[in-house]
């Protein structure tokens, strides 16, 4: 058995030409509309950079605007506050996110911040409403988080089955607020029976060989060995680790790559699997939130 490579390049491009496409329709009979992302920066991180650079790139080829808001490293949570709250309060804004991590001189709670932002903006999914939405399965009031959202449609768009999740073994390594914790509510209730491992969790070998879905999200270079995984199984890799050799940038995953494929069934690739998703899904998402804020009839609570 070899793996089939899940290209997340070729699934973010078809994501990208719907969203393309929709933004034109709706301009046909609203010439105004726009769908605009706001990027707020804190320092000048150089991995931020090429991440925003994406973002503001996908949404102009698609027809959306992405306006940078890059503040100095010495901001104060204060100032971070006001600079939120005015973005809350701008109606030409659409969605809001906070690239991290922050890099800043001073102590400021991210958490603090990213909860700051209007829910109906919240086009990461990260703010406490969103995430306990999300948690209590009310999925048509729910932004969904865009790396597990990414995750999800790969599956399904791979398999061919928008239920391909439900009755499945789904076996989660990390607990992240951003990757682990909402993949696991977002394939729990998509009917998945979920499983979350961490760094406390004994036998986690034996507990990734149940897994009919792998999602791993635990921040270490080829973590998940093949012997890890059950045959047929689909893994996801959310890893992103930059390797030893100070002179390369080159990436890795969490997973043993071509170990991996000699065993799962399905599997995304580090780098062009997730990454691309997590961008596309970002720009989906601000569309639907613009939709709902700017069009007749088309209301969020």
């Amino acid at each position: 058995m070899v793996a089939e490579i899940v290209s997340g390049l070729e699934y973010s491009k078809k994501v990208l030409t719907e969203v393309g496409e929709a933004i034109a329709k709706t301009r046909e009979h609203h010439p105004h509309f726009e769908s605009v992302l706001a990027i707020v920066q804190v320092g000048n991180r150089s991995d931020s950079n090429v991440y925003i650079n994406a973002k503001l790139k996908k949404a102009k080829e698609v027809g959306a605007n992405g306006k940078l808001i890059k503040l100095p490293d010495t901001i104060t949570q204060g100032d971070l506050k006001r600079e939120i709250m005015a973005l809350n309060h701008d109606n030409n804004v659409d969605g809001i996110i906070v690239q991290l991590p922050l890099d800043c001189k001073h102590d400021i709670d991210s958490d603090y911040i990213i909860d700051l932002i209007d829910p109906l903006k919240d086009v990461d999914g990260l703010t406490r409403i969103n995430a306990g939405r999300l948690a209590r399965g009310e999925l048509q009031r729910t932004i969904f988080p865009c790396t597990p959202y990414g995750c999800l449609y790969l599956v399904q768009q791979a398999t061919g089955n928008p239920n391909f999740v439900s009755g499945k073994e789904v076996v989660v390594l990390g607990r992240s607020k951003i990757v682990g914790s909402p993949a696991a509510a977002l394939f729990l209730w998509y009917h998945g029976t979920v499983t979350i491992c961490h760094s406390k969790t004994p036998n986690i070998k034996e507990k990734c060989l149940r897994a009919d879905i792998l999602i791993v999200a635990i921040g270490r270079k080829h973590y998940v060995k093949a012997d890890w995984i059950k045959p047929g199984a689909f893994v996801i890799d959310c890893g992103i680790n930059v390797g030893d050799d100070p002179t390369s940038r080159k990436i890795y995953g969490d997973v043993d790559t071509e170990a991996a494929k000699e065993v799962a069934g399905y599997l995304t690739p580090v780098p062009g699997g997730v990454g691309p998703m997590t961008v596309a899904m970002l720009i989906r998402n601000t569309y639907e939130q613009a939709k709902r804020r700017r069009l007749p009839g088309k209301e969020s609570n």
